[in-house]
């Protein structure tokens, strides 16, 4: 078992968060940032500019003109859109090669049903809900890079008993959320992503409680043991929203997540 002192020093070891996002999130701090700045930042990488601009000409968005300049696709699709994309993007080797692709593909499906749930029931900006989606499970990576072939096993056992939290504490003494809110505070992350990454498994401890209960909420229902029945009522309190068919949003998310998923993997 590994303490908590030593996961924290293995951070050091842990990549920096690409240098392209870091770059993208200081131009929209800015109020008077344009999109050619954030179309410079793409255009300096090669293939992250391919790459956005196929999934911005991809079914995802479903633009209806194809598009070919980076200045004019951040224009159709919104600066925080924009960034979504460079995130998922650029983050994407870190995520397979230091987790794995299991945690890839639900990290995006998480951040689609986020976003989706967002928008269609108003609870909070859709283009947030994308990005507290995707990073939400950050700590699971710092735990694999530490110890590949221990985390197999923490895999296997949360498989089975249903507890991935408890499993973790057991071989390396501390979770994927305390671990993954000490690299957010590293990586100087927003106050909000750093909340949804240490409590999404715990939304009432969050003084955020109800975006940290929208990634509770869809990381519950994409899981291929989903019962509406065991769904926490409490979270769905947070929210504020009556789920009649959750079988039809779950495929919905799904099928849309795949849209994005079939585009990335090419």
């Amino acid at each position: 078992m590994y303490n908590l002192n030593e996961l924290v020093n293995s951070l050091k070891e842990f990549p920096a968060m690409p240098n392209v996002i870091m770059r993208a999130l200081n131009i929209m701090k800015d109020p008077n940032s344009s999109t050619k700045e954030l179309a410079n930042v793409i255009s300096y990488d090669q293939s992250l500019s391919t790459k956005v601009l196929t999934l911005v000409n991809s079914a995802y968005y479903g633009l209806p003109q194809q598009i070919t300049s980076i200045t004019r696709a951040i224009a159709l699709i919104g600066m925080s859109k924009a960034k979504n994309l460079i995130l998922t993007v650029a983050m994407r080797p870190m995520l397979v090669n230091q987790g794995d692709k299991e945690l890839w593909e639900h990290s995006m499906v998480t951040a689609v049903g986020c976003e989706y749930v967002a928008k269609n029931y108003k609870i909070m900006d859709p283009d947030e809900a994308f990005v507290i989606g995707f990073l939400h499970d950050l700590g699971k990576v710092v735990l694999n890079l530490k110890d590949s072939e221990l985390y197999e096993k923490v895999k296997e056992i949360a498989e089975r008993s249903g507890n991935i939290l408890e499993a973790e504490l057991i071989y390396f003494g501390v979770d994927h959320c305390q671990i993954g809110s000490l690299l957010s505070k590293r990586w100087q992350l927003p106050l909000l992503i750093n909340n949804i990454i240490k409590y999404h498994h715990a939304p009432n401890l969050s003084s955020m409680p109800t975006a940290c209960s929208l990634v509770y909420f869809v990381d519950t229902l994409i899981k291929d043991t989903f019962e509406m029945a065991n769904m926490n009522q409490d979270i769905l309190n947070n929210l504020n929203i009556q789920i009649t068919q959750p079988q039809i949003l779950k495929e919905n998310i799904i099928a849309k997540a795949q849209l994005l998923l079939d585009e990335l993997s090419t």
